[in-house]
């Protein structure tokens, strides 16, 4: 499996190579990058040195395994006018050249230094994997980022670093949307997207890039790919947890309606901003689905970006009592109650909304904007600096801390803030 090329620009949305595979067909594969990616690469490479080891001064230091005929990469951990070669230490080589085969895979002489890698360090491939998941995890994008590259361009014909990157950017752009940012986590999803095209365009399939794209499309509510996916993956005989989780979902997705045309038509028309024929097909499905939650959830969400709080907060309130528990119901009605005025039974809602998912950032902001509706204004800017340690970046939770500190404490909101 070769890794897709490195293109420049914005996130690899241009792709530039195709790549065949026997389910999928044609799908243009590249390595997807961020949009700073010359950049951050220059400023990767900036520390290396290349060095050869020539001369009897420099052969005397020269480790196991080294082939002095071609030069290497030193990693400098300070400026030097003059590389001292009693200072380069085995570890300042292996750094080096997996920095180098991580932003420059292709490198002329990146076979020996891959060769020397496995040679010194035959388990550093798992390490590399384990390091960049625990950054991920950490929410340290850009680190994991160049430690999966590192594990990529150590070992091209693996699939790992290809699934921690797609893994790595859905949970990027999901902690983006919770905090409003809707189009940088759009395009953090795109990123994710061109790993997973990548995966499953390999000749030989690789079953937990089947899974966790099954998953990724169903979060972006592409049933009908969602469905492929899984059930390709259950003929995989794979690992048997998931295998059994693949066809629980299949099932619900039948039993619920999420395959049916008007429930897509009318999640499409609102997502796209055409919410009152959305709001005719939500309706319909409705009609043909009336014990299904999830059908009443998108009458609410038409009702709500339309303004029409009551309609919506009694869509919210039908779609809970039938078996709806997701924290984006609980803030969409929430929402409502808020511009009905009825702000205890708001509160309420966006409390039980955080207890499920206590790091959102929206529902943290929600819950900011409402404690100042109520006169909580201390309460109000715990909320909003809460939402800054969870997202640094966070718009709408910097624009109130703003004129809390320009009003002392008591800014007037402008605008929708709840969203």
């Amino acid at each position: 499996m070769k890794p897709p090329a490195r293109g420049k620009g914005h996130a690899a949305l241009n792709p530039q190579k195709k790549v065949r595979s026997a389910e999928h067909g044609e799908n243009s594969s590249t390595r997807p990058l961020l949009e700073a990616f010359e950049e951050r690469k220059k400023l990767a490479l900036s520390s290396i040195v290349f060095i050869r080891f020539d001369g009897k001064a420099a052969q005397s230091h020269i480790p196991e395994g080294i082939d002095p005929s071609i030069p290497y990469p030193v990693q400098l951990q300070a400026p030097m006018v003059k590389l001292n070669p009693a200072s380069i230490t085995p570890e300042s080589l292996l750094t080096g050249m997996l920095r180098v085969l991580g932003w420059d895979p292709d490198n002329a002489n990146g076979s020996a230094y891959r060769a020397y890698v496995r040679a010194v360090r035959p388990e550093l491939f798992e390490e590399l994997i384990a390091a960049g998941v625990q950054k991920a995890e950490s929410k340290e994008w850009l680190v994991a980022e160049e430690i999966f590259f590192a594990a990529s361009g150590l070992d091209p014909e693996r699939p790992e670093p290809f699934i921690n990157l797609a893994l790595m950017h859905e949970e990027h752009a999901k902690q983006l949307s919770d905090a409003g940012d809707e189009a940088q986590a759009e395009k953090e999803d795109e990123v994710a997207h061109k790993y997973y095209q990548y995966l499953l365009a390999a000749k030989q399939a690789f079953p937990p890039a089947y899974y966790h794209a099954a998953f990724f499309f169903l979060r972006k509510h592409n049933y009908d790919r969602t469905v492929s996916l899984l059930t390709s993956y259950i003929g995989m005989n794979d690992d048997e947890e998931r295998t059994n989780k693949a066809k629980s979902v299949l099932e619900k997705l039948s039993s619920m309606g999420y395959l049916d045309t008007l429930f897509k038509e009318a999640y499409d028309f609102i997502q796209m901003g055409e919410e009152q024929k959305g709001l005719e097909r939500a309706k319909q499905f409705v009609d043909k689905f009336p014990s299904v939650w999830n059908g009443w959830f998108l009458v609410g969400w038409a009702h709500r970006r339309l303004g029409n709080w009551p309609a919506g907060a009694q869509a919210f309130t039908t779609a809970l009592e039938k078996g709806a528990e997701g924290a984006d119901v609980f803030n969409e009605l929430a929402i409502c109650q808020m511009e009905m005025g009825d702000l205890e039974a708001a509160r309420s809602n966006l409390e039980r909304a955080l207890r499920l998912e206590p790091e959102n950032v929206k529902i943290i902001v929600n819950l900011g904007a409402l404690s100042y509706r109520q006169g909580r204004y201390k309460e109000a800017e715990g909320f909003f600096r809460a939402a800054l340690e969870f997202d640094p970046e966070d718009r709408i939770a910097k624009e109130w801390l703003k004129r809390f500190e320009s009003a002392g404490g008591s800014a007037e909101p402008t605008g929708e803030q709840n969203l």
